[in-house]
């Protein structure tokens, strides 16, 4: 049962096609995932569908197909994301080499939607405040092989005063009342109250004007929210558009949204297959770009120089930092990270031993193709025993690059013989 008072408002809201929302509400959802640029060419599954409208690499998939089971989920081929939030990156439209800041970027659909567009080019900023929600925002960038990315545990407003004027790109999908996802979480409704909304905010003017900082002058600013209370949406934007005047409403092409207001689109469940979001784009006319130091790389050791020559491998521009035990390919645009909250800071190449250098699953994800691969087909019994952590017959010798058809998915270290498994534990089924 939807509250009574969050039907009285949308029923003022919609007039006429209230009726036609409610019928809308009782449907199945059209479920979607999003195919990874970053691995490769899509694969032809049997289980996809007809393309999202306004997201190249959407499509819509068979609810009954589980495609988060299959060894391509794991490979990081493509990412579940309900298809309206695709929306909002369609509208920031990142550009390979930019510097994009995603500032409430936990579970990581809009931050791996965003690198995708990057193409490994550039730098982002993946920020998440709360630290449970930030290492699994981690855990996506790695496995959906993004090189480029800072992922912070943050309050915006440090952020902010770190990085004034600095980013190309700044994209808000702020924590909302979540109305738009009625359909599809329960604890959405049973969490809902006048009182949240007003309280979602006033938390939203806040990192709102923590990402003005961020962006520099003539930047993109997009604000997202999957709800439908104006107090979260259009009126949101007008209290931060009479406080922050060097922002100014962006008009899109966007034949998929509905427009409501000067630089604001809805999206409506009964009007397109998806669920209900909100999007603005506003645009940065006034301000001074910032002056951020750049952060410090090191020489790379010659234990992955060694390694990296043995199995044939190239990286991109960037600069060496170490981050614990543990080697990294940090992006040539990352500023200073120092005293902050740092989950990831680029590609993680792996640990340094005495006399040899240990690869990190990071790297098998991002990696294409090395000197030494072992390619398994999808469904063979070979790859169940590698997902299982067993080991697995073959003739490769040292370090091996092990694909799931032609998808890189882990590593394994051949005698000759066998494989040994090193594909993480935490993620073996």
């Amino acid at each position: 049962m939807l509250p009574k008072a969050f039907l009285d408002r949308m029923q003022l809201q919609l007039g006429e096609e209230y009726p036609q929302f409610l019928q809308t509400l009782e449907r199945p959802r059209a479920v979607a995932l999003r195919f990874n640029p970053l691995k490769g060419q899509r694969p032809d599954l049997p289980f996809a569908q007809e393309p999202v409208p306004w997201e190249e690499a959407g499509v819509y998939y068979d609810p009954q197909s589980r495609p988060g089971l299959h060894v391509y989920h794991e490979a990081g081929v493509y990412y579940l994301q309900e298809a309206s939030a695709m929306a909002p990156v369609s509208l920031l439209d990142p550009q390979p080499g930019e510097r994009i800041c995603d500032l409430c970027a936990a579970p990581g659909g809009k931050s791996t939607q965003i690198a995708g567009r990057m193409l490994g080019k550039g730098f982002l900023l993946c920020n998440e405040i709360h630290p449970a929600r930030a290492k699994i925002l981690s855990r996506n960038i790695e496995r959906m092989a993004v090189p480029n990315a800072l992922v912070t545990n943050e309050h915006p407003a440090p952020l902010a005063s770190r990085f004034p004027g600095f980013f190309d790109r700044v994209l808000v999908d702020a924590p909302c009342s979540g109305e738009g996802m009625f359909r599809k979480e329960e604890a959405a409704v049973t969490d809902w109250s006048q009182e949240v909304v007003e309280m979602c905010a006033r938390r939203q003017a806040e990192i709102l004007h923590s990402a003005a900082q961020l962006v520099r002058p003539g930047g993109r600013l997009v604000y997202s929210t999957c709800t439908f209370a104006p107090e979260e949406d259009e009126q949101a934007v007008e209290n931060f558009l009479e406080s922050h005047p060097e922002f100014q409403p962006e008009q899109v092409k966007a034949p998929w949204f509905a427009p409501t207001s000067p630089g604001c689109y809805r999206m409506w469940p009964h009007k397109l297959k998806g669920e209900g979001h909100f999007a603005a784009v506003l645009r940065k006319t006034g301000g001074e770009e910032g002056e951020v130091p750049l952060s410090q790389g090191k020489p790379l050791p010659q234990q992955w120089q060694n390694f990296a020559k043995e199995l044939g491998i190239s990286l991109p521009a960037g600069k060496a930092v170490s981050f614990g035990q543990s080697l990294f390919l940090a992006p040539e645009e990352m500023p200073d990270i120092a005293r902050l909250k740092v989950m990831r800071p680029g590609l993680e190449l792996g640990t340094v031993k005495k006399d040899r250098f240990e690869p990190a699953h990071a790297l098998a994800l991002w990696l294409r193709d090395c000197a030494n691969t072992e390619h398994f087909q999808p469904d063979s019994p070979q790859m169940a025993d590698y997902l299982h952590g067993d080991v697995v017959e073959s003739g490769r010798k040292g370090w091996c690059l092990v694909c799931a058809g032609d998808y890189s998915i882990g590593w394994g270290k051949g005698d000759g013989r066998v494989l040994k498994n090193h594909y993480p534990k935490g993620l073996r089924r």
